[in-house]
């Protein structure tokens, strides 16, 4: 059995156990929905002994991608001026997984979300000085979805889950889990009777401990899914 961290095992951090989790809200209301579910998967993080910490992109982000060819400085360092480089160079970058929340909006990501993915081509590209370190560091992370939505109808937030599994699979990163509240007002999700924020609080618990699969043709794998030595597949994509 192979997974996409290039291995069996769950991954473990250094001589503690202890790992690094950012969890990245992208919705504008610091107190949405959204926001909410990674407050709660931040807590699970914590249960679990790792180190966490919850930004808000609207505290970082507030230019849009460009034209690199025309607005990159002579050095090669990005001409937008907020605080995206700080944001992916010294908190992306360092992170083991990354919890990510978004509303639901026009059946897609926010537009926040999706910005912050695109931001960063700028430094990922041969242009950017330190490209080919932002690559190595960039790849290889887990990654959970959390997500608001007034729709309780499925179909209305697969484009977000699948774009999330393509970015995944461009990055190697390992798509975890997903978990989604249903609500609109402020706070709202708190009534969802399946209870998302403790779907979301026990996918950061288990952050490292989920096994995720992805088979192929010529993937060496057991028999059986629920066998003795496995049985921390995820539970939480809803």
């Amino acid at each position: 059995m192979t997974a996409k961290n290039g291995g069996n095992t769950p991954q473990s951090g250094p001589a503690g156990g202890r790992m690094r989790v950012l969890a990245v809200s992208s919705s504008p209301r610091r107190a949405g929905n959204s926001s909410l579910l990674a407050e709660a998967a931040m807590e699970g993080v914590a249960e679990a002994g790792h180190r966490g910490e919850l930004v808000h992109l609207a505290d970082h982000v507030q230019g849009f991608l460009r034209n690199c060819r025309e607005c990159r400085r002579a050095d090669g360092s990005c001409a937008i001026e907020d605080g995206y480089s700080d944001l992916l160079l010294a908190q992306v970058l360092p992170a083991d997984a990354l919890v990510l929340a978004t509303p639901v909006w026009w059946y897609g990501m926010s537009a926040q979300l999706k910005n912050f993915f695109d931001r960063m081509f700028c430094y990922y590209a041969a242009s950017y000085p330190d490209h080919e370190a932002v690559r190595r560091r960039l790849m290889g992370k887990r990654v959970a979805l959390v997500m608001s939505a007034e729709e309780s109808n499925l179909s209305a937030r697969l484009a977000i889950v699948h774009q999330l599994q393509e970015v995944c699979r461009y990055l190697h990163h390992s798509l975890v889990g997903v978990v989604t509240g249903i609500g609109n007002k402020t706070g709202e999700v708190r009534d969802d009777p399946s209870r998302p924020l403790l779907a979301a609080r026990e996918l950061g618990r288990r952050l490292f401990d989920i096994e995720e699969t992805d088979y192929k043709m010529d993937t060496v794998r057991p028999s059986r899914v629920w066998h003795a030595g496995n049985r921390s597949f995820p539970t939480t994509w809803r």
